[in-house]
């Protein structure tokens, strides 16, 4: 089965628990990975913490502060949803959902494979 948390980060998801402020504590630091002196000397990495689940989220996408603290509370709010709703959550459902479908495609495209090699061995065959 899918670890809950990381079936976080699932965008067309309506349904989701609100967050309040006051639950929220705010953090900028410096982000990693590579950018150099971008990197390096700016503090646009933006760490969410929800209290009272205790979940933190880092999140450093852009250079810009303010897309940042956006997309960290999309993705904390997601979170917190899973944590509190479990699999009753509608992310973890289209998780559920999208993870049937790579399967699907996967038994379809497994299946043609066959039926080409089936039919190509067929053909050397006829020509013998």
């Amino acid at each position: 089965s899918i670890p809950l948390l990381q079936a976080a980060r699932k965008r067309n998801s309506l349904n989701l628990l609100e967050l309040s402020e006051a639950e929220l504590e705010e953090q900028f630091v410096r982000g990693d990975g590579p950018g150099g002196q971008a990197t390096n000397k700016t503090n646009n990495c933006v760490v969410l913490k929800h209290v009272p689940s205790g979940i933190v989220v880092k999140c450093h996408q852009t250079r810009s502060v303010e897309k940042n603290r956006k997309i960290a509370r999309e993705i904390l709010q997601e979170k917190v949803d899973l944590f509190y709703r479990g699999e009753d959550s509608d992310v973890f459902k289209e998780k559920k959902a999208s993870e049937k479908q790579k399967q699907e495609k996967k038994r379809r495209a497994k299946e043609t494979l066959e039926r080409k090699k089936l039919f190509k061995e067929m053909q050397q065959l006829d020509k013998e």
